[in-house]
C-alpha cells in the first residue's frame, strides 16, 4: 500500500510532483553555490600562504654597491698621459666619485663627477680641467652660456655662469670657474651655489700650485 504523500506546512497540502522537483533543484543550486564559495575562499587561503613561503624563505641579500672608482689612480695615469699636474679633490666623508677620466678632444679635459655620501643628500658636481684653455672654453660644456658675474672663493676670482633655461636639460643650476695655470678650471652640476663654492675653496691650495 503507498504512503501518502506529506503535507507541507508552507502550502496545507501535500506537493505536486513539479513542486517537489523544483525544490530539489533550488537545493541542489543552493548547495553547488555553496560549495563554489568555499573552493574560491580556500584557493584563496592556499595561494596567500604560498606567496607568504616564497616572500620569507627566498634569501634577499643587501643591495649591491655602486662599483669604487679609484680616482688618485686613474688620476695618476692622466697625469703620465698628459704630462701635466690633475686636480684630485679631497673627498673627505661627504663626497663619493661617481666618474673619473679623461675626455678626449680639443682640448683634453680631466673630468670628475661629484655626488654627495649621504642618502639623504642630492645632486651632484662636475669638476672639469681644461688643458691649455681659458674661459673661452667653458661654453662647450654650458650649452653656449658665458660667465654673467665673478666671485671670490679662497681669495681666487672666479667667473660665474647663470645658466638658467640653458642648464635645465643637465640639470645643472650653478657653475663657476677659473684659470689654474695653463688650464681652465670648471665646476657646475646641480648642488646650491654655496656647497660649489665650499668645494672650490678645498681646491684652491692645488690651483695655486698650477698658477705657479
Amino acid at each position: 500500500m503507498n504512503k501518502p504523500a506529506p503535507i507541507v506546512a508552507e502550502l496545507g497540502r501535500p506537493e505536486t510532483p513539479e513542486e517537489t522537483a523544483a525544490r530539489k533543484a533550488a537545493s541542489s543550486k543552493a548547495y553547488r553555490s555553496s560549495q563554489t564559495v568555499r573552493s574560491l575562499v580556500a584557493a584563496l587561503i592556499v595561494t596567500l600562504a604560498i606567496v607568504m613561503v616564497i616572500v620569507f624563505a627566498v634569501p634577499r641579500g643587501e643591495p649591491a654597491n655602486a662599483p669604487t672608482v679609484d680616482m688618485v689612480g686613474i688620476a695618476s695615469d692622466v697625469e703620465s698621459t698628459v704630462d701635466s699636474p690633475v686636480i684630485v679633490p679631497d673627498l673627505g666623508d661627504f663626497w663619493r666619485v661617481n666618474v673619473a677620466k679623461l675626455t678626449t678632444g680639443a682640448p683634453l679635459v680631466w673630468d670628475l663627477t661629484l655626488a654627495p655620501s649621504a642618502e639623504d643628500e642630492r645632486g651632484f658636481i662636475k669638476i672639469a680641467q681644461a688643458f691649455d684653455s681659458d674661459s673661452s672654453w667653458a661654453p662647450q660644456r654650458l650649452n653656449g652660456t658665458a660667465p654673467t658675474d665673478t666671485t671670490s672663493i679662497g681669495g681666487l676670482e672666479w667667473d660665474v655662469y647663470e645658466l638658467g633655461d640653458a642648464g635645465a636639460k643637465q640639470n645643472i643650476t650653478h657653475a663657476i670657474g677659473t684659470q689654474a695655470g695653463d688650464d681652465y678650471l670648471l665646476l657646475y652640476g646641480s648642488r646650491s651655489a654655496d656647497s660649489t663654492a665650499e668645494l672650490a675653496e678645498s681646491l684652491v691650495p692645488q690651483i695655486r700650485e698650477l698658477s705657479e
